[in-house]
């Protein structure tokens, strides 16, 4: 038995402790807006923010997590997180997603940079890509990927 902080809540799950997050989440608490990709840590569908810092839940056993705060894609689009809201917003106003199978993986990644950020700072091109650069997207939405971000940031200034 494991106790995971997830979205400021103490959820209790019952799995093996080299478990990775990502099936915690999405098989023994039912919360599948992280998505499985690769498996591999390769593409970021997973990732999901670990005491703020972007990690990938398919290669993270629960182990590592213990005493740690787990948030994911659910509460950073809830409306609470002003970062998340702005990037949600800009991730509508760029009509970013295509399949958005990525997407979920996307906006963490992008919201932990923003996060990471000193406010009022714009990012420029190459910090984007950067930032995003472990996030894969099959379809190919990178140039409004980055127009979100850029977005978002100037919302957030």
């Amino acid at each position: 038995m494991s106790i995971l902080n997830i979205n400021g809540s103490d959820h209790t799950v019952d799995v093996d402790p080299g478990t990775p997050v990502l099936w915690a989440l999405r098989d023994a608490l039912d919360m599948t807006g992280t998505k499985f990709g690769c498996g591999a840590a390769l593409c970021g569908a997973c990732t999901v923010h670990l005491d703020g810092q972007a990690i990938r839940s398919c290669v993270t056993p629960i182990s590592a997590v213990q005493g740690k705060k787990i948030t994911t894609i659910e509460a950073v689009t809830d409306g609470s997180d002003p970062v998340g809201a702005a990037v949600h917003a800009a991730w509508v106003k760029h009509d970013v997603a295509q399949c958005g199978y990525c997407q979920s993986g996307q906006i963490m990644s992008a919201t932990a940079f923003l996060k990471s950020r000193p406010k009022g700072n714009q990012p420029t091109v190459d910090e984007i890509d950067a930032a995003m650069a472990g996030n894969i997207c099959r379809c190919g939405t990178y140039t409004r990927i980055r127009a979100a971000i850029a977005d978002a940031a100037q919302t957030l200034a």
